[in-house]
């Protein structure tokens, strides 16, 4: 089979021919028919990400269909489409896996960092941590879903659901499904990109946004929360300075620049600062659940398989709108 894979940090991604992975106990083999270049993808292959395995297929926004089952694995059959996210496998046993916050396992496998991702036309995932695909919704239409959705609805949740007014900070794949759902729970949606960005601005209000403006800029209402997705960290003092009392600044990304010294003041006043780690199943359960009912559309550009380096550029220096998606 075809496969981008990559031999070093900082280094292009190379195709390659590659054996077809064969399912293990509890594995199934999916055809990739479409998979997502998500801004994580970006993180391990620029080396931002410590310890991936190495040489790795990247890719953790899959969309496919069944090819194979493994031994035991009960719940799916050959030609079913299913989704493969961010979180591949977790130990089960740690207190965490127990508590209900698998996301944050003490001994995980990520798909695509420590196990081989979509970034191929074959892939082999633990199908326990697989998900049937609801919809009409195209392949490369819902590739998004499995991570930009999947963590920018984490976000949502943990932004507070009595959080009328959200600022979104960067304006990309996730954050285009965030304000689509946000809008739909009626809330009020504050963009903020890089300053002069107005193609970013005008498809932020496309998505729902009542107003738009660059990260430079104040808001022009108080929020009851903002969500960081850009990987800047002088936005988290921005977005505390924006969001009121009690109020809650979610940082979205795996990765985050130095986030710069702050006075205590724009922190007082009982504001929180929290992180989103991975996702949990649930959280999948959950999204793909209410996605069809929003309805979320997915705005993509579509890249063959062998021009993903070409995709991670285009992410790398803002030309996309949207998402970037690899077909195999």
């Amino acid at each position: 089979m075809k496969a981008m894979i990559l031999e070093r940090p900082g280094a292009e991604l190379v195709l390659a021919d590659l054996p077809e992975p064969a399912p293990g106990p509890g594995q199934i083999q999916v055809a990739v028919s479409a998979c997502g270049v998500c801004r994580t993808d970006l993180h391990v292959v620029d080396g931002d990400l410590t310890e991936p395995k190495l040489p790795i297929v990247p890719g953790h926004e899959i969309v496919g269909t069944v090819s194979e089952l493994g031994a035991g694995v009960e719940g799916f059959e050959v030609g079913q489409r299913v989704g493969i996210p961010w979180l591949g496998h977790t130990c089960g046993g740690c207190s965490y896996c127990r508590s209900g916050t698998e996301n944050l396992c003490d001994d995980p496998g990520f798909t695509g960092y420590q196990i081989d991702g979509g970034y191929a036309e074959k892939t082999v995932a633990d199908a326990d941590f697989c998900f049937a695909l609801p919809g009409d919704r195209s392949d490369a239409e819902m590739a998004p879903w499995l991570c930009a959705g999947l963590i920018g609805y984490r976000s949502l949740v943990m932004a507070g659901e009595e959080s009328k007014r959200l600022g979104i900070y960067g304006f990309g794949a996730a954050a285009h499904i965030v304000a689509q759902v946000a809008s739909f729970q009626q809330r009020e949606i504050y963009a903020f990109t890089s300053p002069g960005d107005q193609a970013a601005q005008s498809f932020a209000r496309d998505m729902g946004a009542v107003w738009a403006g660059g990260s430079d800029e104040p808001s022009p209402r108080e929020l009851d929360a903002a969500i960081i997705f850009a990987p800047v960290g002088p936005l988290v003092p921005a977005a505390l300075r924006a969001v009121r009392k009690g109020g809650i600044v979610v940082c979205g990304g795996i990765h985050m620049s130095d986030i710069p010294q702050f006075p205590y003041s724009i922190l007082w006043g009982e504001r929180v600062v929290r992180s989103v780690a991975n996702l949990t199943r649930q959280d999948a359960i959950d999204f793909l659940a209410l996605a069809p009912r929003v309805p979320v559309e997915t705005q993509i550009e579509e890249f063959p398989l062998a021009d993903a380096n070409k995709a991670l550029q285009a992410l790398r220096s803002g030309q996309l709108t949207g998402a970037a998606v690899l077909r195999p």
